[in-house]
């Protein structure tokens, strides 16, 4: 529960300079009509972060689960224990020594936005930079930073639209990572009717855009779960990729190819294998393919048993996996195999049967290998179909334009400039060439 009475402290602390301040400054993002806000110069010290920034939302669950402090961010936001967690995020995010240099060259160009207690809007990053140079560089030209003062009835949804506005349709690609893009995206989805269209138009983006990155979400969310938080949202930020085609892939199939094409893109992306080639197994037959590699890999042999024997026993994750990728054939390879490499930790040794162990990255390491391999196959195959298609496709193309030349010879004709030389010798051509592709 937040301290309430450091709230109403800093509340009154900031009236305070409000009143002794005459400027103002305009905000036109600010959904109310009057958009002219009073700005007041802040000590970078004194200036609360906010521990509900959408941008760093990946990060904070990461560290969530690292601390082990379920509350970290929600129990005391304005404390220093969740002031110093979230301050370490935004300095270790990208660009961060970039926006260091461009503040301490230019200074601040820009105003920042605060509650009524202090806490930032927009420009977490400038403030947090701000900081970083004053405390590590000593530049005391950094102790203040200009904020413009929300007043004090402002209301969560206005300041989430405000966040939207500022932080989200003005700049998102430059300051959001596409996972911290996408829970926000869920977030306004859920808390504005399930409607996409009102998502997108207060993104300012396509309806279509919207929709694919809520559907490469539900992708990862469903990875994360089944790995018990052993992976995070935060760790698949490089996957974008992935992640994108398997959504739209998966998007009109039916079951069948779903669950065997999830399966192997998410047990492949655990795995480090290349986007690139994990678009060769998008296909129904897709789980097939890898588990014959499996099958034909000695050195996951006794690996392999575990996973099976691991598949049957363990029920509650057995559960879960059903619940992500649907109900398969119990003997199902790619399935079992997924099921153990998803909980395990990967700094962790897997002690085999024999005794052995076998450190998880080697692991991960010859499934990237094999999963590969598999879609390398696939890739020989799709060659072979196209080979096999090639005539017969460019036959079909051939016919629909000898009918449109057909269609057209009529009012060709009727022009003075026709050819009709020309036209007899381009006939004799064809027949030639039809003549070749009988023999």
């Amino acid at each position: 529960m937040n301290n309430m009475f450091m709230d109403v402290e800093r509340s009154d602390f900031l009236e305070h300079k409000v009143r002794a301040s005459s400027k103002k400054g305009l905000l036109s993002a600010w959904p109310r009509t009057e958009k002219e806000l009073p700005w007041v110069e802040l000590e970078v010290d004194w200036i609360r972060f906010s521990t509900e920034n959408h941008r760093t939302q990946a990060e904070q669950r990461r560290e969530i689960h690292s601390s082990g402090q379920l509350n970290l961010f929600t129990n005391d936001p304005l404390g220093p224990v969740a002031q110093e967690a979230q301050y370490k995020i935004l300095c270790k995010q990208a660009g961060f020594e970039d926006l260091k240099t461009d503040l301490g060259e230019r200074g601040q160009q820009e105003q920042a936005v605060v509650t009524a207690e202090g806490i930032l809007i927009n420009g977490n990053r400038r403030a947090a930079a701000l900081r970083s140079l004053l405390h590590d560089k000593n530049d005391l030209s950094c102790r203040y930073i200009r904020c413009l003062v929300l007043p004090s009835d402002a209301t969560p949804p206005e300041m989430l639209q405000l966040e939207t506005e500022l932080q989200v349709a003005k700049d998102f690609k430059q300051n959001y990572s596409w996972v911290n893009e996408a829970i926000l995206i869920e977030e306004l989805y859920a808390k504005h009717g399930r409607d996409f269209k009102q998502v997108a138009m207060l993104m300012h983006r396509q309806e279509k855009d919207i929709r694919e990155n809520y559907e490469k979400i539900q992708q990862v969310n469903q990875l994360v779960a089944l790995s018990n938080s052993k992976w995070l949202h935060v760790d698949f930020e490089p996957n974008e990729s992935a992640f994108d085609e398997l959504a739209k892939h998966i998007r009109n199939k039916n079951e069948i190819e779903k669950k065997s094409v999830r399966s192997v893109y998410f047990l492949g992306t655990l795995a480090g294998v290349n986007y690139r080639d994990l678009r060769n197994l998008r296909r129904a037959d897709a789980q097939e393919l890898v588990e014959k590699e499996l099958q034909g890999d000695k050195q996951l042999e006794e690996f392999l048993s575990v996973a099976k024997s691991n598949g049957s026993a363990d029920k509650p994750q057995s559960d879960l996996l059903d619940d992500v990728l649907g109900e398969e054939n119990e003997t199902a390879l790619v399935h079992s195999v997924l099921e153990l490499v998803a909980g395990l930790d990967r700094n962790e040794a897997l002690e085999l049967p024999s005794g052995s162990k076998l450190e998880v990255d080697d692991v991960y390491n010859q499934l990237s290998r094999t999963i590969t391999k598999a879609a390398e196959e696939a890739a020989e195959q799709q060659k072979d179909v196209s080979a096999v298609e090639a005539p017969i496709i460019r036959l079909e193309k051939a016919l629909s334009e000898l009918s449109r030349a057909h269609s057209a010879l009529p009012e060709a004709r009727a022009v003075p400039s026709w050819n009709e030389d020309l036209y007899t010798a381009k006939l004799k051509a064809v027949d030639e060439c039809i003549a070749k592709l009988k023999g």
